[in-house]
């Protein structure tokens, strides 16, 4: 079995999406124009992230949510120069860039809609 996508319940579908496009190098693959507005949008080797808006449930409080109990990764090559980026376009930041023992660095940031999500500058690729 493969991972497909993971699916996130976020207030504003279309509007994340269009950013995480624009900032975060995604492309949206599925833009659903009625609800629950279900978005799929993918990175360069297929990794998806499901994004929509389902009033059946209820909507997380991403704003007061620790990154560590959710957050989205993405890898950076230059992490200072990405979160100087993002930050410029609206996102918020939420730790100070940390380094691993093994030289890894680290950093969370919030989406303009509170979600967590997090920038990895590694020594060596996982995969």
């Amino acid at each position: 079995m493969n991972l497909e996508h993971v699916a996130i319940n976020v207030q504003e579908p279309a509007k994340m999406a269009q950013w995480f496009a624009e900032h975060l190098g995604m492309r949206i693959v599925v833009a659903q124009a009625t609800s629950p507005y279900m978005h799929f949008l993918a990175d360069d080797k297929g990794s998806m992230i499901e994004i929509y808006n389902n009033p059946a449930a209820p909507m997380p409080d991403y704003a007061n949510m620790n990154p560590f109990n959710l957050h989205l990764a993405f890898t950076s090559p230059d992490i200072e120069a990405d979160r100087t980026r993002l930050v410029a376009a609206g996102a918020t930041t939420v730790t100070d860039i940390t380094v691993t023992p093994a030289g890894d660095k680290l950093l969370f940031l919030r989406d303009p809609w509170s979600v967590p999500f997090q920038f990895v500058q590694r020594v060596k690729p996982l995969v």
